[in-house]
């Protein structure tokens, strides 16, 4: 067993409550702001402290970790007055588990050894059952000794946990992860809105497939919830899109050709602009049964 950290969490939305909530049972002290208070709650109650800043909160810890929205929005949580990097106590260690952008993370790592922080790029995969299950896929940029500090700490949120190489590194694999998840996504919703409009029975329909050659994570556990109509969010359509984005202007750099990637974003884009943005990205099956 690790002796117990000081560690502040900055962002509890769907996926990060569940994810500090594992670092309180490991016996962690916890420090932790979120832009609406109210979805803190859960772990205030169970003795997390709350600050009404990510400064604030990171000045307290030897850990921070942040789970937020949109690069945007880390930019601002480490690099803005007031923000981690200018807070953070030297030595402080910080770990980015929102996916993001490599060159952002890049810009991070900089100017985070100029304060004599180490920082660490993060991002997961897995969605909110895995983040309850404690099982995400988390995928690491940075310096080989700050992964190896981090590890203990990571155990606790994921089962398969790699370092990839330097700052950025995290933030492309998980790129390649989301297109992996939007292509897959795609290919059960085509393939179940095949069915339905040829007269199968979907549900009949996913039980033969998911056995087979064409199963896969999304079509075990989101196809199921899209069939039902449930479209609750285990990841938001927006974030999803802010990925692929993300991922299209990577490629560009590097004169790669993503066509698959290019039709991902222009379908999501289409669901967005149905007033989809907070529904999880399940609900691209809706944009399919209503073509």
């Amino acid at each position: 067993m690790h002796a117990p950290r000081t560690i502040a969490f900055i962002g509890t939305g769907v996926m990060g409550r569940s994810m500090a909530a594992h670092l309180l049972d490991a016996g962690h002290s916890l420090h932790v702001h979120n832009r609406s208070r109210h979805k803190a709650e859960p772990l205030l109650e169970r003795g997390a402290l709350w600050y009404a800043s990510a400064g604030e909160a990171a000045a307290q810890a030897e850990i921070v970790f942040t789970m937020l929205g949109y690069p945007s929005d880390v930019e601002a949580t480490y690099l803005a007055p007031g923000g981690i990097l200018e807070r953070a106590q030297p030595g402080t260690l910080l770990i980015d588990m929102t996916t993001s952008s490599p060159e952002l993370a890049r810009r991070i790592a900089g100017r985070a050894a100029l304060c004599r922080l180490e920082a660490l790029d993060a991002p997961v995969s897995g969605g909110d059952i895995g983040a309850r299950e404690a099982r995400l896929s988390i995928m690491v940029g940075g310096t080989k000794s700050a992964f190896e500090s981090a590890l203990p700490l990571l155990q606790r949120l994921g089962k398969n946990i790699l370092h990839h190489g330097p700052a950025g590194s995290g933030q492309h694999c998980k790129m390649a992860n989301q297109i992996a998840v939007a292509l897959g996504t795609l290919a059960w919703a085509e393939a179940l809105a095949y069915a339905k409009r040829s007269g199968l029975c979907p549900e009949s329909v996913h039980q033969s497939i998911s056995a087979g050659a064409a199963g896969s994570w999304g079509l075990t556990h989101l196809a199921p919830r899209a069939m039902s109509g449930d479209f609750a969010p285990g990841f938001y359509v927006k974030h999803l899109l802010k990925d692929l984005r993300i991922a299209l202007q990577n490629a560009e750099e590097t004169h790669l050709e993503l066509p698959g990637l290019a039709l991902a974003a222009q379908l999501y884009q289409r669901l967005l602009e149905t007033g989809a943005s907070e529904l999880g990205t399940q609900a691209i099956y809706r944009l399919y049964l209503e073509s």
